[in-house]
């Protein structure tokens, strides 16, 4: 299945727009990679150029930095906690930008686009009591 990026086919007044070429390759999108908290699973992508993207299917460790002590540990990944992107990924165990996890250290922000750079970075947060 694919994705297209193309113009609305209406106008900000509602009018019918009329398109102005056919759709072309590099209209195209491509499904979103949902990450996954299990065995490390990558998937590398060609991109526009010719250069590659790293898609990260599934991870069980990430890269935390405690923000107090300035140091970067690997850790592994228990589950999601939260997650702003969709209520449902916290059940499905699915890892975005912005997502809180579980992780041996304590809670962590995913800072990292694991879907796009094919890496998952984190920050320690203080869990609210």
């Amino acid at each position: 299945m694919a994705l297209w990026h193309l113009r609305s086919k209406r106008k900000p007044t509602g009018g019918r727009l009329h398109r102005l070429r056919k759709k072309r390759r590099n209209d195209m999108g491509s499904m979103p990679t949902e990450t996954k908290v299990g065995k490390r699973d990558v998937a590398k992508k060609r991109t526009h150029g010719g250069s590659l993207k790293l898609r990260l299917k599934a991870v069980e460790s990430v890269n935390v930095a405690d923000p107090k002590t300035g140091k970067i540990k690997r850790v592994k990944v228990m589950s999601v906690k939260d997650n702003k992107a969709n209520v449902h990924f916290i059940r499905r165990n699915i890892i975005t930008l912005g997502a809180v996890i579980e992780t041996e250290a304590g809670p962590a922000k995913v800072t990292s686009r694991p879907g796009q750079h094919g890496i998952a970075n984190a920050v320690l947060v203080e869990e609210k009591k």
